[in-house]
């Protein structure tokens, strides 16, 4: 009998383990997977040409499953950022959720940004995050830390509605001219 109920609870205990890392792992949701050329085709480039800028840059999805967002980063006529971004769709965000994307990058700080459908000219929640030269790395960013900004600038008192947000995007506006080069595996929600 002592031995059937220490089984049984060896049993039960291992059973939630295996089922809280089972929860775990449901947890996590793909936001893109760039194997799929539909994922490529929607992302859409934005360099600061809009304003005069002599930025140059383009993204595309290489034989390994990879987007490359790579160009040269140009000071010339008060510009200085190039950027890539996703077309708009809801994507389920909640307060809680944390970005989670697989980059390769060149060194470089790059900031993520996210979208909502508000009107209001050069605007985005923001959030930096540093590359490693050459080395994948797992980059976590808490949709809670995201600042809002309009034209590089914070806007204080401005809290992101994570539900409302459709779209994402990767800039680079570092102040630095030369060649840059990431690449994006995968891009999920945790």
């Amino acid at each position: 009998m002592r031995v059937s109920f220490v089984l049984v609870i060896a049993t039960c205990l291992f059973c939630g383990q295996v089922s809280a890392q089972i929860a775990a792992t449901e947890s996590i949701r793909s936001l893109f997977e760039f194997d799929a050329s539909n994922d490529a085709s929607s992302w859409n480039l934005v360099n600061d040409g809009v304003m005069g800028g002599r930025s140059s840059s383009q993204a595309s999805v290489t034989g390994s499953g990879v987007m490359r967002f790579q160009g040269f980063l140009s000071l010339a006529n008060n510009g200085g950022f190039a950027s890539v971004r996703s077309s708009p769709r809801l994507l389920g965000l909640a307060s809680g959720d944390e970005i989670v994307l697989r980059v390769k990058g060149d060194g470089r700080k790059y900031t993520f940004n996210l979208y909502t459908p508000e009107r209001r000219t050069a605007f985005s929640y923001q959030l930096d995050f540093q590359t490693i030269k050459d080395q994948w790395q797992e980059v976590r960013l808490p949709v809670n830390q995201f600042v809002a900004h309009s034209f590089g600038r914070p806007i204080s008192n401005l809290r992101l509605n994570a539900s409302r947000v459709q779209s994402l995007g990767i800039l680079l506006g570092d102040k630095r001219q030369g060649n840059f080069a990431i690449e994006v595996d995968w891009i999920r929600v945790d």
